[in-house]
C-alpha cells in the first residue's frame, strides 16, 4: 500500500529525519483512566475495585496485565480474555478524563517540526483508541502518522509497525529515533536498528537507564538537541 508523503520527505535530496513516539507512559500519563477501566470491570463482576495508584506500571502494560493482576490479588480465577473487551468499552468511555499529556510535550514536538523533523506516534494501545485520546487532547496535528496496536497482524517489539510508522509519515526508517519509557520501547528500537531515548519522568522514572537506552530524557525540553545528535 503506498501513503502520501509527508512535506519534508526529501530536504536537498536526503531523507526526511524522523521523531517517533510511544504513547502512554511517554507523551501522556494515561494511567488513572487505564486503571479506572479496568477497576469497573471488576466492579461489574461484584468483585470491588482492587488496583490502585501502586499499579502504575502494570496499567501502562497494558488491559490484560491489569485484569490478570486484580483476579490475583482477589483469589479469583477470572475470564481474562471475556473481560478485555469490557475493559476496552469503559476505558472508551473515559480515556481523557484524567490523562494529561507529561510538560513540555506539546512544546518539544514542535521545536522538532520547527527543525525539520517529521513525527510519528507507535503504541501497543489499539489505534482507534490512541486516536480519540490525541483527537481529545487536541494534538493529533502534530503528528504525521499513528501506528497501533491493532494496525497491523503484529505490534511492538516487532519492528513492523515502528517502520511502518516512520513510512507514513513520510521519513526514511534509517534516520529516525523512537522516544519510550519501557523495555518494549527498547527492544523495538533495537530489532528496528535505531537509537532509542527513554524518559525519566515516566511510571519507572530513572530506574529505565537499567535498559542501557542511547540517551535518558529528564525532560521535553532537551528532546530536539537529543534528537539533532542521534539521528543524522
Amino acid at each position: 500500500m503506498a501513503y502520501p508523503r509527508d512535506i519534508w520527505a526529501h530536504v536537498k535530496g536526503k531523507a526526511v529525519r524522523t521523531v517517533v513516539f510511544d504513547l502512554d507512559g511517554t507523551l501522556a500519563d494515561t494511567s488513572e483512566d487505564l486503571l479506572a477501566a479496568a477497576n469497573a470491570c471488576f466492579a461489574g463482576l461484584g468483585l470491588g475495585e482492587p488496583l490502585g495508584a501502586a499499579d502504575t506500571l502494570t496499567a501502562f502494560a497494558g488491559g490484560r496485565a491489569m485484569l490478570r493482576l486484580g483476579f490475583q490479588r482477589l483469589g479469583v480465577a477470572g475470564d481474562v480474555d471475556g473481560q478485555y473487551p469490557v475493559l476496552l468499552a469503559h476505558y472508551a468511555e473515559g480515556l481523557d478524563r484524567a490523562t494529561r499529556l507529561y510538560p513540555g510535550a506539546v512544546e518539544a514536538v514542535e521545536s522538532l517540526r520547527a527543525a525539520g523533523f517529521a513525527t510519528a506516534i507507535c503504541t501497543n494501545k489499539p489505534e482507534g483508541l490512541a486516536e480519540e485520546l490525541m483527537r481529545r487532547l487536541g494534538v493529533r496535528g502534530l503528528f504525521g502518522a499513528l501506528v497501533g496496536a491493532d494496525t497491523f497482524p503484529v505490534r511492538k517489539p516487532d519492528p513492523l509497525p515502528y517502520r511502518e510508522s516512520v513510512l507514513r509519515a513520510g521519513g526514511d526508517p534509517r534516520r529516525s529515533l523512537l522516544v519510550g519509557d519501557t523495555v518494549t520501547d527498547r527492544d523495538t528500537a533495537r530489532a528496528a536498528g535505531v537509537p532509542v531515548v527513554l524518559v525519566s519522568f515516566g511510571p519507572e522514572g530513572a530506574g529505565v537507564a537499567r535498559l542501557a537506552p542511547d540517551a535518558l530524557l529528564d525532560r521535553y525540553a532537551d528532546l530536539p538537541g537529543l534528537a539533532a545528535r542521534l539521528v543524522l
